[in-house]
Order: C-alpha cells, then sequence, then structure tokens
C-alpha cells in the first residue's frame, strides 16, 4: 500500500527565488495590519469591554439556541450565553451563565430595566428559570485583562527569542522572532478587517499559533544545522532550500491534518467558537508561510557561522545546542 503523500517524497525547488517579493508582500501585509488596528480597531468583546454576567438556574435542561432567539428582538448588542457543567448539580438543576456587553458609556452595568425585560424573554423560553446571580465586570477590569493579555504573547515571543537563541545562535532567533510578530500581527490585522468578535478566547489562539509557528520553525532549523554540520563549502542558500525541501512533506502534513479538524469545528461548532476556530486556521496558514519565506528569508541575510563541528568554548550562543527539549 502506498503512503499518502501531498507532495513528491524528494522536491528540489528554489523557495528563495522570489525572495524580495515575498519580502515585500510580508512587509506590506504588516504595516496595513497596523495601520487597520489604528484605524478600525478591533471589535471587543464583553472580556475587554465590561458588561453584565447573569447566572441562570431552571428545572428544564438549558437550550442556548431558544435562549438566543428568545433575546434578540432585545438588541441588546454582544450577547454570550453557555451552559455550565458541574458534577455536584442534582439532576434537575440546568445552569447556564448569560454575558451582556455594556450598554452606556463608562457604564458598564446593565439596567434593572433591561435585566427584568431578558428575565421575562427567558421565561417565555422556560417558566421555571431563575436568575440566583447577577454581576457587572467594570472598564476598569477589562483595561487590565487588555493589558494582560498584550504582557502574556510579549513574554511568549521573549521566551522564544531566549530558548532560540541558547539553542542555536542569535540569527536563528532573529529569524523566528520576527516570524512570530509576523504572524501575530497579521492575525490582528485580519480581525481588525473582519471585525470578528476579539476576546479572551482569541488571545488564547494567538499564544497557540505562537507555539506551532515555533514548532514548525525549529523542525526547520534543525535540519538547517545538520545540513550546516554535513555540508560545510555549500553556500547558505543551497542549505537553507535543502532543509526546507526535506521538511517539507512533513510540514504540509502536519498542517493539513491540522487544518481538516479546525474546518470541521469551523463549521460544526457553533458561534461560540468559531471566532477561536477562524484564529487557528488563519495562524496556521500564516505560520507555516513564515516559517519558509520570513525566518529562513532572515536566516538567509543575517547569515550564520558555518563551523558547527568545532568544540565550542562556551561563549555563543550555541552551547546549549545539543539539549534535547
Amino acid at each position: 500500500m502506498k503512503r499518502l503523500r501531498l507532495v513528491p517524497e524528494t522536491t528540489d525547488w528554489d523557495f528563495f527565488r522570489l525572495t524580495k517579493v515575498f519580502f515585500a508582500a510580508s512587509g506590506l501585509a504588516m504595516v496595513a495590519s497596523v495601520v487597520l488596528f489604528f484605524a478600525m480597531g478591533l471589535n471587543f468583546g464583553i472580556d475587554f469591554r465590561g458588561g453584565t454576567t447573569i447566572r441562570t438556574e431552571s428545572a428544564q435542561p438549558v437550550d442556548v439556541g431558544a435562549y438566543r432567539d428568545a433575546m434578540a428582538p432585545l438588541g441588546l448588542g454582544d450577547v454570550a450565553i453557555s451552559e455550565v457543567f458541574d458534577p455536584t448539580f442534582d439532576e434537575d438543576q440546568h445552569v447556564a451563565q448569560i454575558r451582556i456587553e455594556a450598554q452606556g458609556d463608562g457604564d458598564a452595568s446593565v439596567a434593572q430595566q433591561v435585566i427584568a425585560d431578558v428575565e421575562a424573554a427567558l421565561q417565555s423560553v422556560d417558566p421555571t428559570i431563575t436568575f440566583p446571580q447577577v454581576e457587572s465586570v467594570g472598564p476598569k477590569v477589562s483595561g487590565e485583562l487588555v493589558t494582560e493579555a498584550v504582557i502574556a504573547v510579549t513574554l511568549a515571543i521573549a521566551a522564544v527569542l531566549v530558548y532560540i537563541w541558547l539553542r542555536f545562535e542569535w540569527q536563528f532567533a532573529a529569524g523566528a522572532v520576527l516570524s512570530l510578530v509576523h504572524d501575530v500581527t497579521l492575525t490582528i490585522g485580519i480581525f481588525a478587517l473582519l471585525q470578528i468578535k476579539f476576546d479572551l478566547a482569541i488571545i488564547a489562539a494567538l499564544l497557540t499559533i505562537v507555539g506551532y509557528s515555533l514548532n514548525d520553525t525549529v523542525v526547520v532549523f534543525d535540519r538547517v544545522r545538520e545540513n550546516l554540520q554535513r555540508y560545510k563549502k555549500r553556500p547558505l542558500k543551497e542549505v537553507l532550500n535543502l532543509s526546507i525541501n526535506e521538511t517539507l512533506s512533513r510540514t504540509t502534513m502536519t498542517s493539513f491534518t491540522t487544518l481538516i479538524a479546525l474546518f470541521a469545528l469551523f463549521a460544526l461548532g457553533g458561534d461560540v467558537i468559531r471566532g477561536f476556530v477562524f484564529a487557528m486556521i488563519w495562524g496556521i496558514v500564516v505560520g507555516t508561510y513564515s516559517s519558509i519565506y520570513v525566518a529562513s528569508a532572515i536566516l538567509l541575510r543575517l547569515g550564520v557561522k558555518r563551523d558547527w563541528s568545532r568544540k565550542n568554548d562556551g561563549k555563543g550562543g550555541t552551547q546549549f545546542a545539543n539539549i534535547d527539549a
């Protein structure tokens, strides 16, 4: 039986033939993303804008779709409804959490009349429903979430810089980090362009994209290091091309199988996770592209030392190169 292959077993493609074109395209895309971010802004969800969280309890099973349809005529803007599961609940205790965005400027809370309207709308679907808990998230807390989200992404990229620097050389670290910045910037840009809701789930997606892109880049860089030891007299461009071709089958198959699962989630997962899944799909496509046309291209421009077989004196960035991680 023949194995499934998305690309030929052996390839000899020149990935650097149009380096300047891809570099210019990536640069323009990053500039456009920054402009879109400042010009259009992000469509922040309740997590970042503040709002009111309502906890409901009912003797009947929660029907998220029916709840959403009943609340639609109220025109409350961004409303998130999710069922809460807990093994300590009784058999007839069904709990849901409803989050409603802030309705007025500078006021995160929802007016009592609005809460009463929501209760009346939901009681038309389920007469047994009650509101045991109503809480508001103010703009101060939301601002702290934005700050913490930015710090989380920045620290993740900084950790990548240190890790790659210790495992390889600073040129590899620069290529990897710039490709991650490229991926995150383009993801934020597409969210600003399409005005898809941006909440804490998207921050989780950004961190996942950073990890995926890094994994793909490290696989290529590991093969580059092996080939630099094996072909000491070959030009760096040829070594990079050889390394990318040798890992292309693995890269393509990994991205393809991951995208199959994500497309299924995007089509069948519902509105709750659609933004997260979209960010993952976009990030995997962009991350695969950047591993080849950004990280490797930057490494080609910066150059790298060729004598990898020489015993390291412990002062360079490769004293940790043999660490398995």
